[in-house]
């Protein structure tokens, strides 16, 4: 029986020698269990997304240098690892020294060869190069490199025997990507299994978003059981920010027998390592100590470890939250508590003579709950100084008049720029933008006011999830931190009378149907556009297309009603709102495509196709041509 450990590691982004330290401790808990091999996760020397940082020979030599490192430690075990390699007699498409995605093993302190091959190491065959991915701008694939070299790439990809104590164990090792191949024309499991292994090692570095293990589980219960082959798989930890989007890797360690069934997961973000047993002969990698698949939602967890992360990788410990009352800056203080002490966080309502008594009442109840230290610092009469500073100064044409939206932006800004920034340098910390996705999609937020801020938490969260968290964190906490009274409130920016909850008035928004428009827009694989949505509106279905419960006509008695509100927000979505989502703080991933490095936007005019024009003209003029023709 073969006892393989395998170390799902924290990885530290850039960080070489701290990431060896990270091993160093992993090997020798390998060891004092009795393993015979251990198997860590891609790139788990240097991190994954790390920018051009890949550009620096320094920083490729010294990855180099503690490759060689663990192929030294790696003694009375096979410890197998994804790293990065160089080829210093090559260069990629870019004129710089080849690089390769790959994965290593190594005994007896030396580096082990693939079968027939004249490298120490296997090369990642599928680069990705969608969503936050850019393999293909820093390495080298199996792919190319077998073009180049007139070759097969079946011919590149081998086995790696490995010498255990038990025999030798031909494992065919996986680069992340390389078991995602539903999309290529190429299968590395499919080769590898043809020759004739008995288990394969996926080593990953996969961020984490909503219903990713659930796919991952899917597909790789189809390629297994074609296959008859089990797998091990061992992602990492971390955070890895790449200026605008905050990714988290949740582990996750899992183990499927040959018919693809998963037989054991690790606990996300938790579980440091884990340890199988495996005989060549029933072939069903089981983990030694039990690991129960994980079915909680990961909302949750996922923001919590990700905040965390994010605070630790700057350096900092206190945040100034700004609460208002509504369910936003509800679920911001409430995530934040979980993670820091009362003595962090710092809760400020900034009211002006729009903020009514119900949500002043609301959010002194909230902080009360949290335990943190609270102040009320009333802004009005420094929008009032502002105003009265600006108003009549001549220009060339004319004076200077500030209108009732630019003073409902200037609260937003005085809030922001003026107090929070204040307060959080004076506390030592940061503070915080309390965004939403539903928000930031259609830009109804202030430039430099409540769009500002250090991280935006909940900004990869529809205004839905937002209420869902919400109830999350109650749950997490046990008791009703949030109070039932944020959850029903009007959400409502309180900027001006058009805005009084107290008469129900609020948000532009109806979140039962624009969130699902909006999400229409931005997640799909295949993205929606006016065209998508106006011919769904015209079939009756849209509702089914977009999943939203209520019924569009009942909101929209008339095509004319329906097409105004849809351009409206596709001209917010499509135009300024680009603008303010690239100056946006960084958020952390929980969607398929939040906004960020991950979709991708340029700053253009927005635009209707001509099929979109026809069926618009066809609903506004179509009965009254009709007509006019009888």
């Amino acid at each position: 029986m073969i006892r393989i450990a395998t170390a799902q590691l924290d990885v530290i982004p850039g960080n070489i020698r701290e990431n060896w330290n990270r091993i160093e401790k992993e090997i020798a808990w390998a060891r004092s269990q009795g393993a015979d091999m251990l198997v860590l996760p891609e790139m788990c020397l240097t991190g994954y997304l790390i920018g051009d940082l890949w550009d620096q020979n320094a920083f490729l030599r010294e990855c180099e240098s503690y490759n060689r490192r663990i192929a030294s430690a790696a003694r009375d075990l096979v410890i197998v690892w994804g790293s990065c390699a160089v080829d210093w007699e090559k260069t990629n498409d870019d004129g710089r020294p080849r690089k390769y995605n790959a994965a290593f093993a190594a005994q007896g302190g030396h580096f082990l060869f693939p079968e027939n091959s004249s490298r120490p190491f296997t090369i990642k065959t599928l680069l990705p190069n969608y969503r936050c991915f850019d393999d293909r701008r820093y390495f080298t694939s199996l792919l190319q490199l077998a073009q180049e070299e007139g070759k097969s790439p079946k011919d590149l990809l081998s086995p790696f025997s490995l010498p255990l104590k038990e025999g030798t164990l031909r494992t065919g090792i996986l680069l992340c990507e390389d078991s995602w191949d539903e999309n290529y024309h190429f299968s590395p499991m499919e080769m590898l299994a043809a020759k004739g292994i008995s288990l394969f090692l996926n080593l990953s570095a996969s961020p984490f978003t909503l219903g990713k293990n659930d796919k991952r589980h899917r597909m790789l219960q189809g390629s297994l059981s074609r296959l008859h082959v089990p797998m091990i798989y061992v992602n990492r930890r971390g955070l890895e920010n790449n200026g605008k989007t905050c990714y988290t890797y949740d582990g996750m360690t899992a183990s499927y027998d040959r018919n693809g069934n998963l037989l054991a997961e690790a606990r996300p973000y938790e579980d440091a390592h884990s340890l199988f047993s495996f005989s060549s002969e029933d072939r069903r990698p089981e983990s030694v100590s039990p690991m129960v698949p994980c079915k909680e939602d990961m909302l949750l967890p996922a923001l919590r470890y990700g905040v965390r992360k994010f605070l630790e990788s700057i350096g900092q410990d206190r945040v100034v939250i700004g609460i208002s009352g509504g369910i936003d800056s509800a679920v911001n203080a409430a995530l934040y508590r979980s993670i820091l002490p009362p003595d962090k966080v710092l809760l400020v309502n900034t009211p002006t003579r729009f903020n009514s008594e119900l949500t002043r009442d609301l959010a002194e109840g909230l902080a009360r709950n949290l335990g943190c230290a609270y102040h009320i610092i009333p802004i009005g009469h420094f929008i009032d100084e502002t105003a009265e500073s600006l108003e009549a100064l001549p220009l060339m044409d004319g004076d200077i008049h500030l209108t009732g939206f630019m003073k409902e932006n200037m609260q937003a800004r005085d809030r922001s720029s003026r107090i929070l920034a204040a307060l959080s340098a004076a506390f030592g910390g940061i503070f915080t933008c309390n965004a939403n996705k539903t928000e930031l999609t259609i830009g109804y937020g202030t430039l430099y006011g409540d769009l500002a801020g250090a991280l935006a938490a909940t900004a990869d969260l529809w205004k839905y999830q937002v209420y869902q968290l919400g109830r999350a964190l109650n749950g997490w906490y046990g008791k009703e931190i949030i109070p039932e009274g944020i959850f029903t409130v009007k959400p409502s920016a309180e900027l001006s009378e058009n805005q009084d909850v107290t008469r129900g008035l609020g948000d532009p928004l109806i979140y039962e149907y624009h969130d699902f428009l909006l999400k229409s827009f931005v997640e799909p694989w295949q993205r929606n556009t006016p065209e998508e949505i106006l011919g769904w509106y015209m079939e009756g279905t849209l509702e089914e297309h977009i999943g939203c419960t209520v019924k569009v006509n009942d909101l929209f008695p008339a095509p004319s009603d329906f097409i105004k509100d849809l351009e409206k927000w596709w001209h917010l979505f499509a135009g300024f709102a680009v603008a303010k989502r690239i100056q946006a703080p960084p958020l952390i991933a929980i969607s398929r495509r939040p906004f960020g490095y991950d979709l991708r936007e340029s700053q253009m005019a927005p635009y209707y196709t001509d099929r979109y024009l026809e069926m618009k003209e066809r609903l506004l003029h179509g009965n009254e041509t009709a007509k006019n023709a009888r």
